[in-house]
């Protein structure tokens, strides 16, 4: 029984590097996923929350927004106060979905993707780090901070 038990493991274990995309090549247009993964828009109070909060993105770990008065902002990532100036809502999406796609290696964590992960915890087998929701809401939020940064001036 335990020799079927770890067959089974390992079978799982190698089968979660091999699953589907999430996003296919269909979905990307050069550098950005034009549409978005949910019908409903996203809200940029729960995506500052997504940015936030350890138990979402927690993206402030890496990077630093201005109008955040949040200490310990990370510097590891880009400054992102004005990255809506900078990139779209699409090119936004991509790179929180799976910045790997254009910068292979990078450190920045794929939030949602399955597949080619390895050193997963058994609990997180074939779950994205972010839902589809909290990516669109993280979008909005990410895409209002040039606004945000110039009311702040």
């Amino acid at each position: 029984m335990k020799r079927a038990t770890l067959m089974c493991a390992l079978l799982l274990a190698a089968c979660n590097g091999r699953q589907s995309p999430l996003i296919g090549s269909d979905h990307i247009d050069g550098d950005s996923i034009p549409n978005a993964l949910t019908d409903t828009p996203g809200d940029t109070d729960r995506g500052k929350i997504v940015f936030l909060q350890r138990e979402q993105g927690h993206c402030v770990l890496c990077h630093v927004v201005s109008e955040l008065d949040v200490a310990f902002q990370g510097n590891i990532g880009p400054d992102l106060s004005q990255v809506g100036a900078r990139l779209s809502p699409a090119q936004i999406r991509l790179r929180i979905v799976d910045y790997q796609i254009l910068s292979p290696g990078t450190l920045m964590p794929s939030y949602y993707r399955i597949h080619d992960l390895y050193q997963v915890q058994d609990d997180y087998l074939g779950e994205t780090i972010l839902t589809a929701q909290q990516v669109e809401d993280l979008v909005a939020y990410l895409s209002q901070t040039a606004e945000d940064a110039n009311e702040h001036e």
